[in-house]
């Protein structure tokens, strides 16, 4: 990968993080298309960084609403007995535990899978399978599900709810906030609601994963044949955040008048595309896999 090309994935990143078509199924398919291999977990974590700082840029004024109600219940200023502590009577610090409990699942999905989420999950067949297939089920409960609900009526059980659609985004092709967004509608709450919700809660779960990748890239960095160097990744983060600020307040603009069954056709159209160019032999399913073949059949012939 060559700064161009990381500041294209960079672009491709700010697109789609926060539209319910999956950014890591984008940047494993783009990156697929020009480099002919996958960018890699590590730096498609480390991108996703640039878009959450802007997430934590335009919901500051709720960020800090959020953490100075749920520190003063934490700390025993509305009261020194556990309900008070676990901020109930207080809406603002009730936000602040139900993000994280919504965090938990996709924290644990991620320690527990992570080698399946870095490898055998990546496998484009398996992007093309769940984009069809919740492209389908973002369209079947946006249609059905009424708008009755707002952050304001969250409880413990929605929380957690919302963090297993979530979690379901470790596969690439489910969609961070297409998984969210799904659960929250399907709950009953308003489209610009379960955007909201989708926002906040991915940001400790996008972020302590792209600061993970970041610790283990400076590590072994040099090991990762795509990783394109500290210059193009973080031009590409930089990137993501600026481009990413203007597509929230787009997106949040759409969701109050229409629907997402755009959204929805788009990644029905996207799946049967990647699935043609696959049997056509354009992409490649799993081209870790095939690098491994190709430099085994090498190896042999030199041996001969």
């Amino acid at each position: 990968m060559n700064f161009f090309q990381a500041i294209i994935l960079g672009i491709v990143q700010a697109l789609t993080e926060y539209l319910p078509v999956s950014s890591s199924a984008h940047i494993r398919i783009v990156g697929d298309l020009m480099l002919g291999s996958d960018p890699g977990a590590a730096f498609t974590a480390i991108i996703q960084l640039g878009t959450e700082l802007a997430v934590i840029l335009y919901f500051r004024h709720d960020i800090v609403r959020i953490l100075t109600h749920w520190f003063r219940c934490l700390f025993g200023r509305n009261g020194t007995d556990w309900r008070h502590r676990l901020g109930f009577g207080d809406q603002s610090a009730l936000e602040g535990w139900f993000v994280i409990i919504g965090t938990m699942p996709i924290l644990i999905a991620g320690l527990l899978f992570q080698h399946a989420i870095e490898t055998t999950l990546r496998n484009l067949w398996i992007t093309v399978t769940v984009l069809l297939v919740f492209g389908v089920i973002l369209w079947v409960v946006d249609a059905r599900s009424p708008q009755r609900k707002t952050v304001r009526e969250m409880n413990w059980k929605d929380a957690l709810l919302f963090g297993v659609g979530q979690m379901l985004a470790l596969i690439p092709g489910v969609s961070r906030s297409g998984g969210t967004i799904t659960f929250g509608r399907a709950l009953g709450y308003t489209r610009e609601s379960a955007v909201r919700v989708s926002f906040i809660m991915a940001i400790p779960a996008v972020f302590g994963s792209g600061l993970l990748e970041a610790c283990k890239a400076v590590v072994d960095y040099k090991t990762q044949p795509n990783f394109p160097g500290w210059g193009a990744t973080i031009a590409a983060t930089v990137i993501s955040f600026f481009v990413g600020y203007i597509v929230i307040i787009g997106f949040l603009k759409f969701v109050s008048t229409f629907s997402y069954k755009a959204f929805a056709v788009y990644r029905i159209v996207v799946a049967i595309l990647v699935a043609v160019l696959l049997v056509a032999g354009v992409l490649h399913a799993n081209p870790a896999a095939a690098n491994v073949v190709a430099e085994f059949a090498e190896h042999v012939i030199m041996i001969r």
